[in-house]
């Protein structure tokens, strides 16, 4: 698909200083416009105080220490919920609460959240205090059930609440109504984080009239990965938790849950970024959720033992080859019924994509609709059968489309037709019956032309601008490598440009290796590679001329060190 190619805005207003030109343009870009929100370190991260429903929630806390009750710890089956439950776990047995237990759904059993068949398992630990990490701020008729059971419910999440609170004990979301928190894009693991730091400062004289009290920044690690993996946008806040994180493990001070992990990844913890938590780490530690039980990854976090961790992230490596196996015949499948819908809709093209088919795992559904999302740019919802009359659909979406709100336009115009539905902008799950799919389908289709236009749909490739001859160099490409953590909302540095195409061949199977020159200075070449191309297209023995969006890159190979261009997007001229 030809994509629209524009140069990001840059503020003219930048007071940055001691900083490479082409660095500060890219900052600014990113509304990064003086010194001090390039400034990681702790002490400018915001205070818990700000944070709505603190002060109830360490009520509850401190009367659970002081009566030494037991606690139990209801997680989610993703990264976050993962990185959220040890921590949780790790904190609370840190602060000296004797009898901290979690539990985390099964997505095949019982879904996501603190449902009420989630609450009838739960009271097999007996639980003084329930506390939900990443989840329950939709889980009206799971609160309601824990405490006719006899347990106070803690809430914290960072999702969207609904029109209808839970009725918990205490709520700590920095997206409820009336939260005056500073940023509200913490991810589940930063909320608990910082309702259990709330905690720590609380206990202070207590631990110094005893003994320190435990350092948490070691357990930002966990922070951090939960941060990335769940794709929250990195704001300053949240930058802060990653570069932190990455530093700790770069030190060799990560859990050797995250190590192991790392290492099963062949990626050097040395050398970890936010990246290869995003696209190595995070996927290995959701493999566990997506096809199994995400307690397998939140006992590789909490062990401290290094052969018992690596021994579980080898059982989450092979579940991942497994989800990426699984994941390959799924979109074999999507291609064709892809093929089938352009074939009946050739004159109306859709705005909002659905897929189905019976056969498809439930726990890679939402890889499947990312997938199809950044072939076609249309926001995109996969279903699969939850049971023999429930689907369960897993949806992103793209820039401009706020997705939950999508999905909520949908259930006010068809009552009943959503069994429930949640989520973020980007990204959001549902349950519907399945005779209800064909005028979801076109309920969903209609809401999204009528939000985005046909502007809202047209893919856009923004970049940094262009980069002058003096710009190919080591030590420009070092400097943007280490500039970050780049991610969600704070993009890596891309860059867009013609050159002329020197030489090109397919390498292991499906990648594009370029000799590139650029037009006004012929003699100046630079390697470069394109990862899984249309091998139906390329290599192009007629084309001369390319149009390239790119990343300045560093290539290791036999020690030596050389700029590389890592492409995102080509086209031939």
């Amino acid at each position: 698909m030809q994509k629209k190619i524009m140069a990001r805005t840059v503020p003219s207003n930048s007071m940055l200083t001691d900083v490479a030109p082409v660095l500060a343009r890219i900052y600014a870009a990113r509304g990064v416009l003086d010194n001090a929100q390039l400034d990681y370190s702790l002490k400018h991260l915001f205070r818990p105080s700000q944070l709505k429903g603190i002060e109830q929630a360490l009520t509850l806390l401190l009367a659970a220490r002081a009566k030494q009750q037991r606690i139990l710890i209801v997680g989610d089956f993703d990264a976050d919920g993962a990185t959220s439950t040890t921590v949780a776990v790790r904190c609370l047995r840190a602060l000296g609460f004797n009898s901290v237990d979690y539990l985390v759904p099964n997505r095949f059993e019982y879904g996501y959240g603190l449902t009420p068949e989630i609450v009838t398992v739960a009271k097999q630990f007996e639980p003084d205090l329930l506390i939900t990490v990443d989840n329950g701020i939709s889980s009206i008729e799971g609160v309601a059930a824990a405490q006719a059971a006899g347990m106070k419910v803690l809430v914290t999440d960072h999702h969207l609440p609904g029109a209808q609170p839970p009725s918990a004990d205490a709520i700590v979301n920095p997206n409820q109504q009336g939260c005056e928190f500073p940023t509200k894009n913490c991810a589940g693991v930063g909320v608990i984080f910082y309702v259990l730091s709330a905690l720590r400062a609380a206990m202070q004289s207590e631990y110094y009239s005893q003994k320190p009290a435990p350092n948490f920044a070691q357990f930002l690690d966990l922070v951090s990965l939960g941060t990335v993996a769940d794709v929250v946008p990195l704001d300053h806040n949240n930058r802060i938790f990653v570069q932190q994180g990455l530093l700790r493990m770069r030190a060799g001070l990560a859990c050797e849950g995250i190590k192991a992990i790392a290492k099963v990844a062949g990626r050097e913890i040395t050398k970890l970024r936010a990246s290869d938590l995003g696209f190595m780490v995070g996927p290995r530690l959701n493999a566990a959720g997506r096809l199994d039980d995400m307690s397998l990854g939140i006992r590789c976090l909490l062990t401290d033992d290094p052969a018992e961790a690596l021994a579980l992230a080898s059982e989450l490596d092979a579940l991942n080859k497994e989800r990426r196996a699984i994941e390959g015949s799924m979109q074999a499948d999507a291609a064709v019924i892809l093929e089938a819908l352009n074939h009946n809709n050739e004159d109306e093209a859709l705005s909002g994509v659905c897929l189905y088919q019976s056969d498809w795992h439930q726990g890679v559904i939402g890889i499947l609709a990312s997938r199809v999302k950044d072939k076609l740019h249309r926001p995109t919802i996969v279903f699969a059968d939850d049971s023999e009359s429930i689907l369960k659909g897993s949806g992103r979406s793209v820039a401009g489309i706020h997705l939950r709100d999508v999905l909520d336009e949908v259930a006010a115009k068809n009552p009943g037709m959503l069994t429930k539905f949640g989520g973020h902008a980007m990204a959001a799950g549902l349950s519907l019956e399945k005779h209800h799919l064909l005028n979801f389908q076109k309920s969903f289709n209609e809401v999204v032309a009528q939000k985005a236009g046909q502007e809202g749909l047209t893919p856009v490739l923004f970049t940094d601008g262009a980069l002058t001859s003096e710009d190919f160099n080591l030590p420009l490409a070092e400097a943007l490598e280490n500039a970050g953590p780049w991610g969600q909302a704070f993009p890596e540095p891309t860059f867009s440009g013609e050159f002329i195409l020197v030489n090109q061949r397919i390498v292991g199977q499906k990648h594009l290796k370029l000799v590139l020159a650029l037009p006004q200075n012929p003699q100046q070449t630079m390697d470069a590679i394109s990862f899984n191309v249309d091998v139906s297209v390329w290599p192009n023995d007629t084309c001369h001329r390319v149009l390239v969006v790119y990343k300045l890159q560093v290539n290791e190979f036999n020690g030596r060190r050389n700029v590389q261009l890592l492409i995102d997007y080509i086209e031939a001229l």
